[in-house]
């Protein structure tokens, strides 16, 4: 309270003996009538100190007891490790920090940047955001592949947080994200949470590799691909994992530069992990903008997948065989000129893809998804091309024609 100290504004002596002296060590007690004495400001007047000033002596006085201050809880179950591995990601990455870190439902997040060695402004946009928001922190990423920089962050940085989440820098992720893929895996029990992609398009042949990679034309049916109510799969775009379990599995296989997404659910599920693709959110992703830059996108997943094949002995779906046969397919036009039976493949399978891409420009009124065909055409050639010289240059032909001979059904 108050306490003047100009001697003109003291009591007087008689309101000091209104008062009285009171006990040594005890507070005051004032008349039901009493008034505070002239020198306070007259607002003051009519007021009962009593109720204002709250000692333990005047609150055990009236029965009162002092209540605790509120603590707040964390729930460790709700605490979550978030990656992003990211490379050159400058136009990107702090839109997806920001994005992220806006969940209102997150608990204690710590979010990792494992930066593969940007050479444009990405680890200075991450600095910057660090210095003032405790949660976010940037690492080295000495291995440069996304494998890596997983690996690492759990390692390094987890501590005691019960759940690991990727995020890529180059895809849209709705609100709450990570919130709800945390929720998904305490309601089901699943070992990992995967998600679903909507491919988004901006230039005209971004919109027709869009096109084709929403649709059977593209995925073959992925489910994760495609529109889906949640279910248990055997795959799914990488979004959350039991950290626990990451770790026991020794976390990626970092030679593995394209695929390992795949290569480490084999691995999950042979382990008795469960895999649950979620409908709550999905991800946009921004497809290749040119159709070299798609050749060597795919070109680069037919191998990984032929890695991931070799790796563990696993055959292939049918939608992974299909596919396959592309390339030889087309190496076929070349002995055609001989024997004309040889281009029917070839071309059967052009004339399919291309039929379907048109069927999607008329089911979408948009004349650039008639591009859809020939992008999908790049795509299963480039996957089929990728797959065939990963085959030819491993030396284990034995098992290569073991592979190719057993049942389609098991592992993808």
């Amino acid at each position: 309270m108050l306490n003047p100290k100009n001697e003109g504004l003291q009591p007087s002596q008689d309101s000091r003996e209104d008062v009285g002296p009171g006990i040594a060590g005890e507070p005051r007690s004032f008349a039901p009538d009493q008034r505070v004495s002239s020198f306070t400001p007259r607002v003051w007047e009519g007021l009962d100190p009593s109720k204002f000033i709250r000692l333990p002596a005047m609150a055990a006085a009236n029965d009162q007891a002092v209540e605790p201050p509120v603590v707040a809880t964390v729930d460790p179950r709700r605490r979550a490790l978030v990656v992003i591995p990211a490379l050159n990601e400058e136009d990107a990455i702090r839109g997806v920090i920001d994005r992220i870190l806006s969940d209102e439902n997150l608990v204690d997040p710590l979010l990792v940047v494992a930066d593969g060695g940007s050479t444009d402004a990405t680890r200075e946009i991450v600095r910057e955001i660090g210095e003032t928001d405790p949660r976010v922190r940037l690492i080295d990423n000495p291995g440069r592949v996304q494998s890596a920089g997983l690996n690492l962050a759990a390692a390094a940085i987890a501590g005691d947080r019960p759940w690991l989440v990727r995020v890529d820098a180059h895809a849209d992720y709705p609100q709450n994200y990570v919130s709800s893929l945390i929720e998904e895996a305490i309601r089901t029990g699943a070992t990992s949470v995967v998600v679903s992609m909507d491919t988004i398009g901006e230039t005209g042949f971004q919109r027709a590799v869009a096109a084709a990679q929403n649709s059977r034309l593209g995925t073959g049916g992925s489910a994760h691909r495609l529109p889906a109510d949640g279910q248990w799969v055997d795959h799914g775009h990488h979004a959350l994992f039991d950290l626990e379990a990451f770790e026991g599995l020794g976390g990626y296989d970092e030679s593995f530069s394209h695929n390992e997404d795949a290569e480490l659910d084999l691995r999950l599920r042979r382990q008795g992990g469960r895999i649950w693709l979620t409908d709550r959110v999905r991800i946009g992703y921004h497809p290749r903008r040119t159709p070299q830059a798609l050749w060597n996108q795919y070109f680069s997943y037919g191998k990984g997948r032929a890695r991931t094949v070799l790796k563990h002995y696993t055959p292939l779906k049918m939608r992974q065989v299909l596919p396959l046969a592309v390339a030889p397919a087309v190496a076929g036009l070349l002995l055609a000129p001989f024997y004309w039976a040889l281009a029917i493949p070839a071309l059967v399978w052009a004339l399919t893809a291309l039929s379907l891409g048109a069927s999607l420009a008329v089911r979408k009124g948009d004349l650039g998804v008639l591009m859809s065909g020939p992008a999908a055409m790049i795509m299963h050639l480039g996957w089929s091309a990728g797959f065939w010289t990963q085959l030819v240059s491993h030396r284990g032909e034995r098992r290569v024609c073991d592979l190719l001979a057993a049942p389609r059904h098991a592992f993808g």
